[in-house]
């Protein structure tokens, strides 16, 4: 290897290099990526990404299969051989560096990173990377965009395809955001290279190049479908029939719930499944499951989860207990509704690992009986809820008390 690095079979020893390439192909190379390109016993990559080494090839080359798990166990299984991975870019941003770390120790890895199409994008821009928002929705839903949609903001996000763009300006379109300037960076670094800038709403742009980037400007419209960086959204922003935690209720909630970085939550009879959303919303790598015993709401939950940028909530339609069967293990559980049914919390605090956290709110007496006697039998603390609107009462305003309601937090010891 160019780096000194002898090849070894024992140990865990380098043996796999992975190569960032550009558009430019080995133009963009340093002289120890080509060595090692050159070295491989085995090269694995895109068809692209081949195309673009052959000339330095010279060992065996393998396109990657389908499903990708095919390859990365053909990856590991050349253990011991030196063998290149080409990758596009930046192996470990959104790439498949990140992939192959899951199967071989990082210490068998010798990495030779190029710019992110991100970061090539920025420089086309002008735009200070720090203080842009990456998204990533290369086979991944568009929805994922819905809560960077801030006015002011700067978005780069990477797309899967060709068709990506008037998808994306589509979604801005009929959510408000019609006049932000989408701009698609095609085929970044290398002879096909091309920007184009339009307002979202005009977007017409043809024969795009399947390698882009879209940076959006965002600029909200009257009707824009803003979502608030903070607990307790509007209720009128929820798809609901009624059944639903109620905005003050709900940030209330969300408070005794602490949300931490990747946990998971379980949300019992979870109704619209507000609380679920908002959870996911507070960081990109928090998880939810929305338990729902009716269809209808259970298909809305899914609805809502799309609308608020978060489709990776898990929806499982079914009533508790039988249908925590099986879920994986939460951090944390929130029961909105179905409390007080035989087993339901027996079954959730059973669920919960030491240290897990669980809030249960009521509404109805046979429900506060439930957390009244959870609460002498097992501790925590009880809160009482009480909130009053302003609304007519007559020609004058007057205060209309809403159903009290009795939460119930308690950690696992």
């Amino acid at each position: 290897m160019g780096n000194g690095q002898a090849f070894s079979s024992g140990g865990n020893a380098p043996w796999l290099t992975i190569i960032g390439l550009g558009e430019d192909g080995l133009a963009g190379l340093g002289d120890e990526a080509k060595h090692c390109i050159a070295e491989a016993a085995i090269v694995f990559g895109g068809v692209r990404h081949l195309e673009l080494a052959a000339p330095l090839i010279k060992g065996e080359r393998h396109a990657w299969l389908s499903p990708f798990e095919r390859s990365v166990e053909a990856v590991a299984a050349a253990r011991g051989m030196p063998v290149v991975v080409l990758a596009s870019g930046d192996p470990f941003f959104f790439g498949v560096g990140v992939t192959l770390m899951r199967r071989i120790d990082r210490s068998e890895m010798h990495v030779l990173p190029a710019p992110s199409s991100f970061s090539l994008a920025a420089a086309r821009l002008g735009w200070a990377l720090q203080d842009t928002v990456i998204v990533s929705l290369h086979g991944r839903p568009l929805d994922l965009i819905r809560p960077h949609l801030q006015p002011g903001s700067r978005i780069l996000a990477l797309t899967s395809d060709e068709t990506g763009p008037a998808a994306l300006a589509a979604l801005l379109s009929d959510s408000g955001f019609g006049q932000s300037r989408l701009t698609v960076l095609e085929a970044l670094g290398g002879p096909q290279e091309r920007v184009t800038s339009q307002h979202a709403s005009e977007f017409s742009l043809t024969a795009v190049n399947s390698l882009n980037v879209c940076a959006v400007e965002v600029v909200a419209g009257t009707t824009a479908r803003i979502l608030p960086l903070v607990a307790g959204i509007d209720d009128g922003l929820f798809e609901h029939d009624g059944q639903i935690t109620k905005r003050e209720i709900r940030a209330l909630t969300l408070s005794a719930l602490a949300p931490r970085r990747g946990e998971l939550l379980w949300d019992i009879g979870a109704g619209s499944g507000s609380i679920g959303i908002e959870w996911m919303l507070c960081d990109p790598a928090m998880r939810a499951i929305a338990i729902e015993g009716s269809p209808e709401r259970a298909e809305r939950i899914g609805r809502n989860a799309a609308q608020f940028g978060v489709p990776g909530l898990t929806v499982v339609q079914g009533t508790a207990p039988a249908a925590l069967a099986g879920l994986p293990r939460p951090d944390v559980i929130f029961i909105g509704g179905g409390g007080s049914e035989a087993g339901v919390m027996e079954a959730a605090i059973a669920a919960l690992c030491s240290g897990g956290r669980l809030v249960a709110n009521a509404v109805t007496t046979e429900m506060e009986a439930v957390l009244l006697s959870h609460h002498a039998r097992f501790g925590g603390s009880l809160t009482r809820i009480d909130i009053a609107r302003a609304s007519p009462v007559g020609a004058m305003i007057g205060w209309r008390p809403a159903m009290p309601v009795t939460q119930w937090s308690w950690v696992k010891p």
